[in-house]
Parts: structure tokens; C-alpha cells; sequence
């Protein structure tokens, strides 16, 4: 079965520090656009939830049609956003808390500047990885 998913990294002060396109669906056109809108429309929900909750697998937050938002918070308040349509429950939450590894191991490198971009290839490679393992 071919999924959607949409994988973006949003720091403490909103700005997105890594996004990947991570479904085996066939790409649109526009779909990189519509996938980037929905998760920044889920922002201010993801904001709302953090405070009211010490879990941080916030599950599934938003929908669109028949695609789902799902959110993991760090300590740091560092949002982890997966937009899929898959409803693997313990898969995305394992991704969830795989990535945040590998995350905390990019912020202990010495010259990487907490709130940049993740411009590492390897992250990258793992991250993509990961999600064909677990979504």
C-alpha cells in the first residue's frame, strides 16, 4: 500500500529546521505545498496541547481529508510533525522516538548551532530509513 507522509522538524521559535518527504505515493505537483500548509496550520493546536499535557507523543492532533497529523514534543519544545494517512499507531510513535535520538545526537555535535537547519546527509539518510522501516 502506498503511503503519504510528510516529515518536518519545527524549533522552539517556529522555524522549520528539517523537512522530508518520506511516503511511497506517487508525488503531485502541489503536494509539497499542501503538506507544508496543513502542518503549519497545526502549529497553534500542537502549542495549545504542549502546555495541557506532560505526555510527549501527542498522537494524532488534526485532520484533513483523509490525512492525519501526528506530533512529538521534546523537552526542549522542539516539535516533531508527521503528516501520514496511515493508522500505525506503534509504528509512528517508535519513528517518533527514534528520530528524537538521533535529533539529540545532532545537538550534542560541537558545530552544529541549536535552531538551525539539519543540513546533515546522514540524518537525512537515517531519517528516511526510519520511516521506511516503521510507516
Amino acid at each position: 500500500m502506498a503511503t503519504t507522509a510528510c516529515f518536518i522538524i519545527v524549533s522552539r521559535n517556529d522555524i522549520p529546521i528539517y523537512e522530508a518527504e518520506v511516503g511511497s505515493a506517487a508525488k503531485r505537483e502541489d503536494a509539497a505545498q499542501l503538506h507544508q500548509f496543513i502542518l503549519h496550520a497545526a502549529l497553534d493546536i500542537v502549542q495549545d496541547l504542549a502546555w495541557t499535557t506532560s505526555a510527549m507523543y501527542l498522537k494524532a492532533i488534526d485532520r484533513f481529508n483523509d490525512l492525519v497529523v501526528s506530533v512529538y514534543v521534546t523537552a526542549g519544545h522542539t516539535r516533531l510533525m508527521l503528516l501520514h494517512d496511515s493508522r500505525n499507531d506503534d509504528g509512528i510513535k517508535s519513528f517518533f522516538q527514534e528520530v528524537h535520538e538521533l535529533y539529540i545526537k545532532i545537538l550534542l555535535n560541537p558545530l552544529y548551532l541549536p535552531g538551525s537547519r539539519i543540513t546533515s546527509s546522514h540524518f537525512d539518510t537515517k531519517v528516511r530509513a526510519l520511516a521506511r522501516k516503521y510507516l
